[in-house]
């Protein structure tokens, strides 16, 4: 059985910051509308405002680009440029950074 999500424009979002020791320039600040979490699924809408931090991952990501421009660096270097319409997977043990370079907003599906 399936249902539709829809996201509201007046749901109160999650605001952070990431966790200063990560933290490699600017002053982002996530906000992020979650539609779903059940069962280690996780889904919904993530937006950040320009910065760089490290990021290292435990579990599966899917996301969308819908806006903005980000570029995703692995621990080898290997630079990826995310601008809207990309679509990308994150696998678990991904290493390396996330640098928005214009606010970004993406639309995700995050398994553990």
């Amino acid at each position: 059985m399936s249902h539709l999500l829809k996201v509201s424009p007046n749901a109160t979002p999650e605001v952070e910051r990431p966790d200063p020791a990560k933290l490699i320039s600017g002053d982002p600040v996530f906000t992020t509308w979650n539609l779903e979490e059940k069962d280690g699924l996780f889904a919904g809408i993530w937006q950040s405002t320009p910065g760089k931090w490290r990021v290292a991952y435990d579990e599966w990501e899917y996301f969308r680009i819908l806006e903005g421009v980000s570029i995703l660096t692995d621990a080898a270097g290997n630079e990826t440029r995310l601008t809207a319409g990309d679509s990308y997977i994150l696998r678990p043990g991904f290493s390396g950074t996330w640098d928005v370079i214009e606010t970004t907003r993406k639309d995700y599906v995050i398994r553990l």
